[in-house]
């Protein structure tokens, strides 16, 4: 295809604003390109390759970022959360917005601007029980269910008790759907576990009979040598290949 062509000077590219800091609208265009203008298996390499460079890269700079201001941080938090979505990596993308979500809730108590919504750890709780997430989708759960009940406190003179009661009661079925899936997965977990463990040790089991039965009928043909005439012998023999696996 035609945008192939520029591709390994995309990636070049795309590499060095990572490695230079520069994490702006201008990366991710980059990023975006070079998932646009590729056939699909070179697409498939190449979403493996920068999923492999993002998360090392990021490990590196999140440690960098620990003395930056608390917006410079959300920042690129957001950046690599941005980063990662595009690159269809959903299992870093989600755990960055769950650190970034918790992050925001704990500096909210000096700064109110900060202060995640019930809507925004309902909206992550349902997107987390959507990707398979399910123990994330809990705890995004409890803390939406926390937070309205703050909000609900403190709206109790205006609010709508019946619309309250209603939220309250969506967030604890979703909480519930991800409790059961999470308790579901682990069941057919151990299940498949168990299912392995049997298997290796009918092998084993197997293999040993095999290797016991092998030991018997080389006694008997040992035994035959020295004891029984040439037509004992043959008798033996066919013996032996009877009971041999």
């Amino acid at each position: 295809m035609a945008g192939d062509t520029g591709a390994p000077h995309q990636i070049s590219l795309f590499r060095s604003q990572i490695t230079t800091r520069r994490f702006n609208d201008q990366s991710l265009r980059i990023l975006e390109s070079l998932l646009v203008f590729k056939d699909v298996k070179s697409q498939i390499e190449t979403r493996s390759d920068l999923k492999q460079f993002l998360r090392l890269e990021s490990l590196s700079i999140f440690h960098e970022i620990k003395y930056k201001t608390v917006y410079q941080k959300l920042f690129i938090l957001q950046f690599f959360v941005r980063a990662f979505a595009l690159i269809g990596d959903t299992e870093s993308c989600l755990a960055l917005k769950y650190e970034a979500l918790l992050f925001r809730d704990v500096k909210s108590s000096s700064d109110q601007s900060l202060h995640v919504s019930y809507l925004e750890w309902l909206n992550f709780a349902h997107h987390s029980l959507d990707q398979g997430f399910y123990s994330i989708a809990t705890q995004a759960s409890e803390k939406a269910l926390a937070c309205f009940q703050k909000k609900d406190v403190a709206d109790a003179k205006t609010g709508d008790f019946f619309e309250n009661a209603r939220v309250i009661e969506d967030i604890k079925r979703l909480k519930d759907r991800a409790m059961r899936s999470a308790a579901s997965g682990s069941v057919q977990a151990q299940a498949a576990e168990y299912l392995k463990r049997k298997v290796v040790e009918k092998s084993r089991t197997c293999s040993s009979f095999r290797t016991e039965t092998k030991s018997a009928a080389s006694t008997v043909f040992r035994n035959g040598i020295k004891k029984r005439h040439a037509r004992e012998l043959r008798k033996h023999q066919s013996l032996q290949q009877n009971i041999e696996f």
